[in-house]
């Protein structure tokens, strides 16, 4: 009887199985392109995409979701469209487009992902932001007191360029 395990016994081994059980469970969204023209897809299916999210397709070109219609999204491919075609699948990845940032982009070439071009190796950033982020507000802003110098005497002369704000392009700094 020394073999034969108690019920308190098996009750433990059970608990701790339960506990110590975990599930990998990959579940993802997927869709199909509908219609393909000019570096835009239109693909049906990514019922929860949101606007911004990287999206993959077949071929492994990424893409970025612009346009959220009832049935269908838009999707802007951010790599080259040779083999993407109606029919072929697109899953989400859940991830809103990111770009490194930080000093280890200085004089770096990147494309539209931040992935280096340059032949420089990778890029060791440790921060990265939204390619699409919210634009800090006016006050926070600095104003701008610097002119740009063009480089041309007469559009320096005649046309005010401030540096610094996206705001102010040309034109008086009071306007």
């Amino acid at each position: 009887m020394a073999n034969k395990l108690q019920a308190d016994e098996i009750s433990s081994i059970i608990k701790e199985r339960i506990e110590n059980f975990e599930v990998d469970v990959d579940i993802n969204e997927v869709g199909k392109v509908v219609g393909v023209a000019d570096g835009i897809t239109s693909v049906y299916g990514l019922n929860n995409v949101m606007a911004g999210e990287v999206v993959e397709f077949e071929t492994g070109v990424l893409g970025m979701v612009l346009n959220l219609e009832e049935a269908s999204v838009g999707i802007v491919v951010l790599g080259s469209m040779a083999g993407i075609v109606e029919g072929m699948s697109v899953k989400r990845t859940g991830e809103l487009l990111k770009m490194p940032v930080g000093e280890a982009m200085l004089g770096r070439v990147v494309n539209p992902l931040g992935e280096p071009i340059d032949g420089k190796g990778p890029i060791e950033s440790t921060e990265s932001r939204l390619l699409e982020d919210k634009a800090p507000g006016i006050m926070a802003r600095k104003s701008v007191h610097e002119p740009l110098q063009t480089g041309i005497k007469a559009i320096d002369a005649l046309v005010p360029v401030g540096r610094g704000q996206r705001e102010l392009i040309i034109g008086d700094r009071q306007t």
